[in-house]
């Protein structure tokens, strides 16, 4: 009887929402039921938590009815998306309640859903009949929410503030929130919005996961701060002694990382990989401070069963070069927040590297400009690059005149086709270029750029993270046309491009990422080169770094600097590929050492209605 069997399935769903929680932690759980994918995991099949020891009390820290919040500050290479998965399948299959899942945007929570939880609803055999197949009709099982009896799993992200307002949930699964906006729309933070729908829940478990950023800005480490902060203690096999392992303690021989061990810090015996894996199987977690219910954990690479330490000292290596790299390193190999350096630029060091070239040097490959439109004139930056974004500053020249006069366009159209003669006997033309078409002449910026698209000069627009520019990437993915002439406009995260330009202004030593400049650039041009500093701005209560500029100060030259680069990241430049192709075609091998210092300083000077500063006219 149809009606019987209804009946019956209600009252089922029923008993089973009053029964008693489940006698399996989430560990126990995964090691019994969980089945590792194949397109998901390099190691398919049976999951074993034994396998990355230190995962254990990560999981069975949500099974203790004491915590309702657990954080996660970790590296990359830990495990950290497979203890999500496994609270997932645990909760579905144990204890079934609604579950949301919280990454920064929406596009990467439907590949989270398609990429890796799919295919552990599929391969493990406890899930497989709890929600059902995403062919049959009206499963309840799409992209964005699977549905399952006593539950629901919803997968959201941060920058979507409708998503954030709708039913309560009892599960909150927040992953990568450093990389949250501050707001969600106009309601709020998002974090806090999710965390809001779980107040009606007296069992509701919250985990926040991600890896640090910048310290003070981070908001996985603000969580961290305000929990436990349980350390991952591991005994040495020699002496016993109970340690957090830290990079202190990677020690290897002078020019051979490849030898890398680990140093006990109490007897100072070397562990090998093989040892430091064996001696990880022994950890324990151990609480350092009392807090009401937030239990919080701190990982880092050297304790991955993957991370070998010889390759992660090579990479240390290769990163410490430079400061944008070593803040990847940071980050994502130490799981530590990065300091940045608030000290302004040195103008007076800058001005102290000048260099004097008959021909743009041979190791460039392509030349860039950026160009900063004010009332009564335009300046140019043209830079050239050459592999590992190694840059020189050809020339910065400033053309006076009337921008709504077409002389001053043409001007800066003549400029802008020059082709500058190499050492290797290329002639090199702009490969792109920025304009910044801000202020009262935006209308003739964009008449000049339209015409000239395919010459790859490009209209853009400067948005740092105090206007909402938050997270923006350098060069967007696409032009925007939301402005009245219709006007292919690129949106430039002008304060991630500075971030790039003044990290590479400290790298001290010729090679990738350092920055030459041509003899004659007066002190002028570098003090504007060093015109701002880094500061912290509080944004609907949220913290975030913005650039400051000097008051008595202009930044002309950071601005122009700042757009060259920009429209280098425009390319998507294949170093390797472009270095091959150059040296197939010029009349010499192009070189990729540095460029050697060489004395004299023309003075800048003014011809016609420009004033050329810091290049002599040979280089033409």
């Amino acid at each position: 009887m149809p009606n019987r069997t209804a009946l019956i399935g209600v009252a089922q769903r029923f008993l089973d929402r009053l029964a008693p929680p489940p006698d399996l932690t989430v560990s126990q759980w995964a090691d019994r039921y969980r089945r590792l994918s194949p397109e998901a995991s390099a190691e398919p099949g049976k999951w074993s938590t034994a396998r990355a020891e230190y995962q254990r009390g990560i999981m069975d820290a949500l099974s203790q009815p004491t915590i309702h919040t657990v954080v996660l500050k970790t590296s990359s290479q830990v495990g950290k998306t497979e203890i999500i998965l496994n609270t997932v399948g645990f909760y579905v299959d144990q204890d079934p309640a609604p579950i949301l899942t919280m990454l920064p945007t929406l596009e990467l929570s439907e590949s989270f859903s398609k990429d890796r939880l799919a295919p552990m609803l599929r391969d493990t055999p406890a899930l497989r009949d709890k929600v059902r197949d995403p062919r049959s009709r009206d499963s309840g099982n799409t992209l964005r929410e699977k549905t399952f009896a006593g539950g629901h799993i919803t997968m959201i992200g941060a920058n979507s503030p409708a998503a954030l307002s709708a039913r309560p949930i009892r599960i909150l699964l927040a992953d990568e929130i450093d990389r949250y906006p501050p707001s969600a729309g106009t309601e709020g933070d998002p974090l806090d919005l999710a965390r809001k729908r779980t107040t009606t829940f007296w069992n509701r478990k919250i985990v926040v996961a991600g890896t640090p950023t910048v310290d003070g800005l981070s908001r996985i480490d603000a969580e961290w701060q305000a929990s436990d902060q349980r350390l991952c203690l591991v005994p040495c096999e020699a002496c016993g002694h109970e340690q957090a392992l830290r990079w202190r303690s990677v020690r290897w021989p002078e020019g051979r990382p490849e030898a890398a061990a680990y140093v006990c810090e109490s007897c100072g015996s070397a562990w090998d990989d093989v040892q430091r894996w064996r001696a990880i199987r022994q950890c324990r977690w151990e609480s350092t401070r009392i807090t009401d219910g937030v239990a919080g954990f701190h990982l880092n690479e050297i304790y991955s069963s993957w991370v070998e330490l010889g390759k992660m000292a090579a990479d240390f290596l290769v990163k410490k070069r430079h400061p944008e790299t070593l803040k990847v390193f940071i980050n994502t190999s130490l799981g530590e927040t990065w300091r940045e350096d608030a000290e302004r630029i040195d103008p007076h060091a800058l001005e102290g590297r000048g260099e004097t070239w008959d021909k743009v040097p041979a190791w460039v490959l392509l030349i860039t400009c950026g160009i900063d439109l004010q009332d009564d004139r335009l300046e140019v930056t043209r830079v050239g690059w050459g592999a590992g974004e190694e840059a020189a500053v050809l020339e910065h020249r400033i053309i006076y005149g009337d921008p709504s006069a077409d002389a001053l366009w043409a001007e800066l159209d003549a400029y802008l086709l020059e082709r500058w003669e190499s050492e290797d006997g290329r002639h090199l033309p702009v490969a792109a270029a920025c304009l910044d078409t801000a202020g009262h002449y935006t209308q003739a910026a964009y008449a000049f750029c339209v015409p000239r698209f395919r010459r790859r000069v490009y209209a853009i627009k400067g948005l740092g993270r105090g206007a909402g520019g938050q997270n923006r990437p350098v060069w967007p993915k696409r032009a925007s046309r939301n402005n009245k002439a219709r006007v292919n406009l690129f949106i430039v995260g002008v304060d991630a491009a500075k971030d790039m330009v003044l990290a590479r202004l400290k790298v001290t030593d010729p090679g990738p990422g350092y920055v030459h400049f041509a003899a004659g650039l007066d002190h002028e041009y570098y003090a504007q080169l060093a015109a701002e500093r880094v500061v912290t701005r509080y944004v609907r209560g949220f913290p975030i770094r913005v650039y400051e500029k000097d008051p008595s100060q202009r930044n002309e030259a950071l601005d122009c600097m700042v757009y060259a680069y920009a429209a280098l990241v425009s390319l998507n430049v294949r170093w390797g590929a472009l270095a091959a192709r150059v040296a197939a075609h010029a009349h010499t091998p192009v070189k990729t050492g540095p460029v050697p210092a060489m004395a004299g300083k023309p003075a800048g000077r003014r011809t016609g209605g420009m004033r050329i500063i810091g290049t002599a006219r040979g280089l033409r």
